[in-house]
């Protein structure tokens, strides 16, 4: 060990001293250089070796002087490149504006030069640093730009960084169909120049975008040609990161054998090399694996464990998740405090993670198009063509029989084709009329098939509306009534009293209910609601309609999970607002004892997309068309025998349809359902 030590030792010793006597060699023939271009080029040698062992101080001396003389010489390449290594220096040191500045000059120059692959390399780093600090439009149109020139030159070391690059960014910024298709062009110039360690990034990338695109049979492809590709007294940390990832992504299929072999081996691995992250991933993931195999007392001690690990290494993302788990394992125990502990601990944590300021995302980005920086001269018609042309047509004019024949035959032809136009413009004003009598002939004959639809679905809704009035409402009523008659006779004990109050609760709530649906429905179908648009953040909606049935969840030993995030949709609030009460209400009215109920959102596509999913009784495949139609009539009693309208759905059918937004549910009897809403994010463009 000791003489491997040694020989490691004298090898970066002779790096170091082979590097300073390349730069003692450059400085001494540069002392003997006159004063021309090839005392620039030997200077930006100097400066490059300088670069590379960071002694930035003396390589802006070499700059200074070196722009200098290039500048009194006229040397305009000499010019780009000390701009060039000036900012590479400026970007270094965090210096942006500097930075930014002297990458404009130098491609500037290349420009004036017509150096593509100049331009290139500055735009390269442009991107970068610009992706760096969040400027991603910018970013990335620089690097797309330098891409377009790699490709065409068929640079492959280059492209292989920059597609790499422009992976990076579109990830950060959650484009991630864009991440995959430039991981995979990265991958492809990697194997063809044969870069080891690029292959394997490339593929662990790409294993990780389909894992979050939820694509995971691909994740488990891209994760063992990883595996594949380790050398394990190498690659130690990404061996031990790689396992329990792939470990869990068969746990999802509930392949439980091959999740356990992944998952066990990635445990041992890290406790052995010492790697915490691994260890924490590991511990999480088989605590998972043991949970879902009902060996709660092992998942127990494993996920405490991860949980110690968590904390210690500030990982917050898997510490959401030890929560979660937390969550889920006190659930099935029926011990519910313990669960509404983890709850409020995994709110929290969610809501500090997401407060963190999110980037703008660009979505179409084109390159820069370098001729607006730098128009290209246009070559002019040389004057010697034009007299040509020109001696030609007066030759041609001089003879006056050719002239006045073909006079006489343009006015022959063009009486011709007036008295076409003429024709043509005739049948086409007639075929125009017989067209618009027959459109306007289809347009009232679809009038009418739509008013007689009309005043049927009218006909069947009045039936609903009477059978709602005379039946629920009434029975609610009557119960209320009844019950303050056995008051007002002094007919019923203090005892009995209050053994009364949860029944007069449930049809108060019952009659609110009704009316609230049936005062929304009936302003909908009146056609007077108009929606006031405007943005607001859709998880403050969810906040204070969870509050609404906070006490219904408890009664029933529901566990509510709300995976909701910071977002801004362009809707009308209180219209959006009945929506979320009808469908939360519902999720809680059709689960029972121990279900789980989760509210989440995402950006899809640049619109919001919003899921409340529940674990209750489901829905059968044939009441599934029934949900959103007001005349069919369609109801069911919840879990506690709680009444409905039938109308809430239809209700946020209308109201999500008159904010530019869609909804539609996917439900298994017996499994539970998912309601989705998708609404705008942004005002529509007129």
């Amino acid at each position: 060990m000791k003489q491997f030590i040694t020989l490691a030792a004298l090898l970066v010793s002779l790096c170091i001293y082979s590097q300073n006597e390349k730069i003692d060699d450059l400085t001494v023939q540069l002392a003997y250089q006159q004063q021309d271009s090839t005392k620039v080029d030997l200077s930006l040698m100097l400066i490059d070796e300088l670069y590379k062992v960071e002694d930035y101080k003396k390589a802006l001396l070499y700059i200074n002087q070196t722009s200098k003389l290039a500048e009194n010489l006229n040397y305009t390449k000499g010019l780009a490149q000390s701009a060039y290594f000036r900012a590479l220096i400026f970007a270094k040191r965090n210096d942006y504006f500097n930075a930014i500045d002297h990458y404009t000059k130098s491609r500037k120059f290349y420009l004036r030069l017509s150096d593509i692959l100049g331009v290139a390399k500055v735009s390269n780093s442009i991107g970068l640093l610009e992706i760096k600090r969040g400027n991603y439009k910018v970013g990335l149109q620089n690097s797309l730009s330098a891409i377009d020139i790699f490709e065409k030159q068929d640079l492959k070391e280059e492209l292989s960084a920059a597609y790499n690059n422009l992976a990076e960014a579109y990830f950060k910024t959650n484009q991630v169909d864009k991440a995959i298709d430039f991981n995979f062009k990265a991958l492809e110039v990697r194997k063809k120049i044969n870069d080891r360690k690029g292959i394997i990034a490339s593929t662990k990338n790409i294993a990780e975008l389909y894992s979050i695109r939820k694509e995971h049979r691909r994740a488990i492809d891209y994760y063992e040609k990883v595996l594949g590709l380790l050398n394990p007294k190498n690659d130690i940390d990404l061996r031990g990161e790689i396992l329990p990832k792939l470990g869990t992504e068969y746990l999802r299929f509930k392949e439980y054998e091959k999740a356990a072999e992944y998952l066990v081996e990635g445990l041992k691995y890290n406790r052995k090399e010492g790697n915490d992250e691994g260890l924490l991933r590991a511990l999480n993931a088989i605590g998972n694996l043991n949970l879902q195999k009902y060996n709660l007392k092992l998942a127990e001690l494993q996920l405490n464990e991860a949980h110690s690990i968590a904390q210690k290494t500030d990982n917050k993302t898997e510490l959401l998740e030890n929560y979660k788990l937390h969550i889920a394992l006190d659930s099935i125990r029926d011990n519910f405090k313990n669960a509404f502990f983890w709850q409020n601990k995994y709110y929290d944590l969610k809501q500090e993670l997401a407060q963190v300021d999110e980037p703008v995302y660009p979505t179409d980005v084109d390159p820069i198009d370098f001729n607006k920086i730098n128009d290209p001269i246009i070559p002019k018609i040389k004057e010697t063509e034009d007299n040509s042309l020109s001696g030609v047509l007066k030759k041609w004019l001089n003879k006056p029989y050719a002239l006045y024949g073909t006079t006489a035959a343009l006015a022959l032809l063009l009486t011709f084709l007036i008295f076409t136009l003429i024709r043509i413009t005739k049948l086409k004003n007639t075929i125009a009329e017989q067209r618009e009598k027959l459109n306007q002939e289809q347009v009232r004959n679809e009038a009418i098939l739509e008013q007689t639809h009309h005043l049927e679905e009218v006909n069947q809704v009045k039936d609903k509306l009477f059978s709602i009035v005379s039946h629920d409402l009434k029975d609610s009523i009557s119960s209320i009534k009844a019950f303050l008659d056995l008051l007002k006779e002094d007919s019923i004990s203090k005892d009995e009293f209050y053994e009364l109050i949860p029944e007069l609760s449930e049809n108060a709530n019952n009659a609110s209910s009704l009316l609230f649906n049936l005062l929304n429905w009936s302003k909908s179908q009146m056609q007077n609601l108009e929606p006031k648009p405007k943005m607001f953040n859709i998880q403050d909606v969810f906040q204070s309609k969870i509050a609404l049935v906070e006490q219904k969840v408890e009664d029933k030993n529901i566990v509510l999970i709300d995976e909701s995030q910071r977002d801004f949709i362009y809707a009308d609030r209180s219209m959006i607002e009945i929506v979320i009460q009808n469908l939360i209400t519902n999720a809680v009215k059709f689960s029972r004892t121990g279900d789980v109920i989760t509210i989440s959102n995402q950006d899809l596509n640049g619109k919001a997309l919003i899921c409340v999913e529940d674990t209750g009784v489901g829905i059968s495949r044939d009441n599934l068309d029934k949900l959103f139609k007001a005349n069919k009539n369609f109801t069911t009693v919840g879990t506690k025998n709680e009444k409905g309208t039938g109308l809430g759905l239809t209700i946020a059918k209308d109201l999500v349809e008159l904010n530019n937004g869609r909804i539609w549910v996917e439900s298994t009897q017996g499994v539970g359902s998912k309601f989705f809403i998708e609404l705008p994010k942004i005002a529509p463009q007129s």
